[in-house]
């Protein structure tokens, strides 16, 4: 039996998620395909690619082997499809399109619009995924472009990154409570702070704004979503960070007040990323313009 590259993206992703229902989500396929397919391989192979554990799942020291050279065979395989397409302007599928779990709620409501009107041409497809995830996407030809919110980690596979704009954060907090604005990080009890769970970027940017050590940090409750923060800082048990772009979304409940945060406040840079390889970059890059032009009207209309 010969193994597919489909086949080598499913055991990839699975590796990259350790988790069989996470890399069908993020391979746009449902878990029993993307199970069957791993079993069809390890029949192939005559052993396991992972150990199958209650948390999730973990590579063997054969998947372990397995999964890093299908990684390059996946470069390789990407890197031809690029170069046979070297003449060719745009894509000719969608664009697959990764965003932040931090992100993709509050700017797919103007961005995918703006897109669709200024590039009519084009189709999307869209996944929301953590930082790491996106760009394990990008190096392994599953994603074409990622908006994330901190640095590009480093990676194996060269790329471009594109600054979209700042996104400035607030203090949010319930009505009950009194604050002067703007306000102060320093002021604020470290362990009053509610932050989202590990893996989270902004978990780590909130961290590093209010400077909560590491052991309160890991003590600190820690929910899946900023809605669900934000409905406990509602109900009075606590206080949170938020981006800007959240608010409209986030801050619209009466029993939450923003509070601006004295100058310079934390913030966090948001940016384009894609493979630097791509032949694409032009439409990439013109899809960063209409991002950023798009943000920048929302900034200006009148409140």
């Amino acid at each position: 039996m010969k193994i597919s590259l489909k086949q080598m993206r499913y055991a990839v992703a699975v590796a990259d998620l350790g988790h069989f229902g996470r890399a069908a989500r993020a391979c746009h396929v449902s878990q029993p395909a993307l199970s069957q397919q791993i079993q069809s391989v390890e029949q192939a192979c005559g052993t396991s690619l992972f150990d199958r554990l209650k948390e999730g799942v973990r590579p063997t020291p054969f998947g372990a082997e397995f999964v890093a050279r299908a990684r390059r065979v996946l470069e390789e395989a990407e890197a031809l499809s690029s170069f046979a397409l070297r003449r060719r302007a745009e894509p000719d599928r969608p664009v697959r399109f990764g965003l932040i779990p931090t992100v993709a709620p509050y700017l797919l409501p103007d961005i995918f619009p703006a897109l669709a009107n200024e590039l009519p041409h084009l189709s999307f497809t869209i996944s929301e995924n953590r930082t790491d995830a996106l760009i394990n996407g990008l190096a392994d030809g599953n994603l074409d472009i990622a908006l994330i919110g901190t640095p590009p980690p480093e990676h194996g596979v060269r790329l471009t990154s594109v600054a979209l704009f700042h996104d400035p954060f607030v203090l949010a907090t319930s009505r009950a409570e009194t604050a002067s604005t703007p306000l102060s990080l320093a002021d604020l009890a470290p362990e009053r702070i509610l932050l989202l769970d590990e893996g989270h970027c902004f978990r780590e940017q909130a961290i590093a704004a209010c400077r909560i050590d590491s052991d309160l940090a890991a003590r600190t409750f820690a929910a899946t979503s900023l809605s669900t923060i934000v409905e406990f800082v509602a109900n009075g048990q606590g206080v949170t960070l938020l981006p800007e772009i959240s608010l409209r979304k986030e801050a619209s409940d009466a029993r939450i007040v923003v509070h601006r945060l004295g100058s310079p406040g934390p913030g966090r840079q948001l940016s384009l990323v894609w493979r630097e390889a791509t032949p694409f970059a032009a439409t990439f890059q013109r899809i960063a313009e209409v991002i950023r032009a798009t943000h920048k009207k929302k900034e200006t209309r009148p409140a």
